[in-house]
């Protein structure tokens, strides 16, 4: 970036709480730190996600090979499919620094000059949950995404004036679960939009047999894919799980983790066959108890089983639908025969 001016250094020293978006990015990143070894470093070692990736590969190769920023990337999806992973790899296939923050922690101007203040041109920035900005700071975004400048207004009442601030370019990547709440004229500026799929049990099972040998702990390939059948289609998961099951084999004085192993561990933490945990199964549960499998409104499945709505949409109901265990219809949620026969459940409702 361009050498600070006096107007800048007085305007950006005049916000208080600058250093509470620092503060939280660090955390951001340490909070992720114990999962950064588990994490790939290249395109060509992250597992899953094949068309994404074939396309990706090609705008990474062009950018580098014009020498220019790659263009502003969105990536959404739900939660623990690898959309930080993947800012990481873009950053280090450029081979330059990336910055990272969330949105809700971004809330005034000052905290987005402290992000941008510090890039070099090609840097990448990272912000999750992007969905969630002010539309303050998102304004500002448009002129830094577009053309590659910010205008700060300096001072107050009838002496306040804009001062011009040129960025280097860079590239915004963006995360969002909500990708429905973000505005058009943000979602326009992104040249690059891809959505991350939930995986297949075998990709599933690769990324289990990897975090095995991280962790020494060895696997069959039919104990990774027992894991990964209790997974949800998501890494995240998957490498949480088989933490957990570690410690039973550890316990257990297994030498290696089988299927029966990861049967009996996964039992014990009310795991189903599916994934699905005590979470799912409350929900489930109570809608065809007092509902006879609905509809159901959002608000008042929340409201009995003690989650926020927006943790429903966001995190439970996205792996219901995708296994056909529920759908939405304009009167509430309804649970279908599918799941009835997966809890065990008389199916005697009439759609």
């Amino acid at each position: 970036m361009t050498e600070e001016s006096p107007q800048f250094n007085s305007w950006f020293e005049g916000q208080n709480d600058t250093d509470a978006l620092l503060k939280d990015a660090s955390a951001h990143q340490d909070e992720q730190s114990s999962e950064l070894s588990l994490r790939p470093k290249k395109l060509s070692e992250y597992i899953g996600q094949t068309a994404l990736k074939e396309e990706l590969s090609v705008y990474l190769q062009a950018a580098k090979m014009r020498e220019e920023a790659l263009d502003h990337v969105l990536l959404f999806g739900p939660p623990g499919l690898g959309k930080t992973t993947l800012a990481m790899i873009i950053a280090s296939e450029l081979g330059v620094n990336l910055k990272t923050a969330s949105g809700p922690a971004i809330e005034k101007g000052g905290d987005l000059v402290a992000l941008l203040n510090g890039l070099e041109p090609g840097d990448v920035l990272f912000i999750d949950e992007i969905h969630r900005l002010p539309m303050n700071i998102e304004e500002m975004l448009y002129s830094a995404m577009e053309d590659y400048y910010i205008d700060i207004m300096v001072g107050q009442g009838p002496t306040a004036r804009a001062v011009h601030f040129p960025l280097p370019p860079f590239t915004l990547v963006g995360a969002t679960t909500r990708p429905g709440m973000l505005s058009k004229p943000l979602r326009d500026r992104f040249g690059i939009i891809n959505s991350l799929a939930y995986y297949e049990p075998e990709d599933l099972a690769e990324i289990v047999t990897r975090t095995a040998s991280i962790f020494e702990a060895p696997i069959t390939k039919e104990g990774a894919l027992a894991v990964a059948l209790r997974s949800r289609g998501t890494p995240r998961i998957a490498n949480r799980l088989l933490k957990r099951v570690r410690d039973f084999a550890q316990v257990s004085g297994k030498d290696r983790i089988e299927p029966d192993l990861v049967t009996m561990a996964l039992d014990k933490l009310r795991v189903d066959s599916k994934g699905l945990d005590d979470t799912d199964h409350k929900l489930l549960n109570f809608m065809i108890d007092y509902y006879k499998g609905g509809p159901v409104g959002l608000g008042t499945i929340a409201a009995n089983i003690g989650e926020e709505q927006d943790t429903i949409e966001s995190m439970v109901e996205p792996y219901l639908l995708q296994l056909g265990f529920l759908k939405r219809t304009p009167r509430g949620r309804v649970v279908t025969e599918a799941a009835y026969n997966h809890l065990g459940v008389p199916y005697d409702r009439e759609d």
